[in-house]
């Protein structure tokens, strides 16, 4: 029964060449390029003889390719200053935002993990998803050509620019809650050290946020900038309700 690349079900590899026509529109020359990209690290032990390599070097390629693509787009088509657009492209190609547009794709269906990953956390599979997108993307790139590459990316990360604009996600949460705290509440968010645990080495700290005198949300983490954020994440999904 088994056959094909990798020792794989003929069956199993046929869902595969499925998803490279259905989903990412073209028809591979090289399916076993395509099924190495959803292959986890952790896999390769658990299946030997279905696995030779994992995805981490298809990724390595795929991140290049994804900005090399993003930053082409962004440059040909926008006139803003070089610190607006890096801060749209971090937008666009960070892990939330690729992994995501990996969960839209139907990527989870088709990852080859450990027992033990498949029991992960939910950010560790996040993690997982945009790592994949970024493998696929590699892979597309070697076996496709440049331009099917760049036509995926548009479809699944450059569609998503303008609610990334319109929503003002590209900031940092800081300068998104600033913004929506003096257009909301006519004042601007004033930061607080609420505690301060642990040896000087291993600190966690607790800070408030507050906007005209309330708290509007709290934040942990082993620095104050990184305490900072996280409250200024909370505060933006009371704006939110």
């Amino acid at each position: 029964m088994n056959a094909g690349p990798l020792n794989m079900n003929k069956n199993d590899i046929k869902r595969y060449k499925d998803f490279a026509r259905n989903v990412l529109g073209a028809d591979f020359n090289d399916i076993e390029l395509l099924i190495t990209s959803f292959t986890h690290r952790s896999y390769i032990n658990e299946h030997k003889k279905t696995a030779r390599e994992h995805n981490e070097r298809l990724e390595f390629l795929g991140d290049a390719v994804l900005e090399l693509v993003v930053t082409e787009y962004l440059y040909k088509n926008y006139s803003e200053p070089e610190g607006v657009l890096t801060n749209w492209r971090s937008a666009l190609v960070r892990t939330e935002s690729i992994g995501e547009a990996a969960e839209k794709a139907g990527f989870e269906e088709y990852l080859r993990l450990s027992r033990g990953e498949r029991r992960g956390t939910d950010r560790a599979r996040a993690q997982i998803l945009a790592n994949a997108y970024e493998s696929v993307v590699g892979a597309i790139y070697i076996d496709q050509g440049y331009d099917m590459a760049k036509k995926f990316i548009d479809k699944t990360i450059l569609a998503t620019l303008p609610t990334i604009l319109q929503t003002g996600s590209w900031m940092d949460p800081k300068s998104r809650l600033q913004e929506l705290a003096q257009s909301r509440e006519g004042s601007t968010p004033v930061y607080k050290v609420l505690s301060e645990v642990g040896p000087d080495h291993d600190k966690i700290f607790t800070i408030g946020v507050f906007v005209g005198g309330k708290l509007r949300g709290k934040g942990e983490g082993p620095s104050k900038q990184q305490a900072q954020q996280q409250s200024a994440v909370e505060a933006l999904e009371y704006y939110k309700k």
